[in-house]
């Protein structure tokens, strides 16, 4: 099973980053502009578009404002197996580090998956700096 491991500092306190992140519907104008197209509600689920036109079905697994996590799973699509986590922690000075961790199957999808999440990262960066 790949493993993958990203993070990020940004220059925004983590009450801040927080809401923005429990805002689960909201991916592509709080969080991803530009990353995420649209997000869409479903019961339980949100559906992501993002700019290079994939779709994916997330089921909303956990969303602990006491952790700052946030937890889902892809359904469907190329992926037999996928369960990520988006957790805020305090840095120094009003700064938050961002935490994303992903696993999935197959472990070819991992360098696309990868790539995704590294873009997903720099716009978030890109806009959580601004708020």
């Amino acid at each position: 099973m790949a493993s993958i491991h990203r993070e990020i500092v940004v220059e925004s306190p983590p009450a801040d980053v927080w809401d923005a992140v429990r805002d689960v519907g909201a991916v592509h104008e709080r969080l991803a502009p530009g990353f995420v197209a649209a997000t869409r509600l479903e019961d339980g689920a949100r559906v992501v578009t993002f700019a290079n036109g994939v779709v994916a079905r997330e089921l909303i697994v956990d969303l602990d404002d006491g952790a700052r996590r946030l937890a889902w799973s892809v359904v469907g699509g190329r992926m037999s197996h996928h369960n990520a986590s988006l957790q805020v922690l305090a840095e120094s000075e009003g700064r938050s580090r961002l935490v994303w961790i992903a696993d999935l199957l197959p472990n070819e999808v991992a360098p696309i998956i990868t790539g995704m999440i590294e873009e997903g990262m720099r716009v978030m960066k890109k806009t959580l700096d601004r708020a």
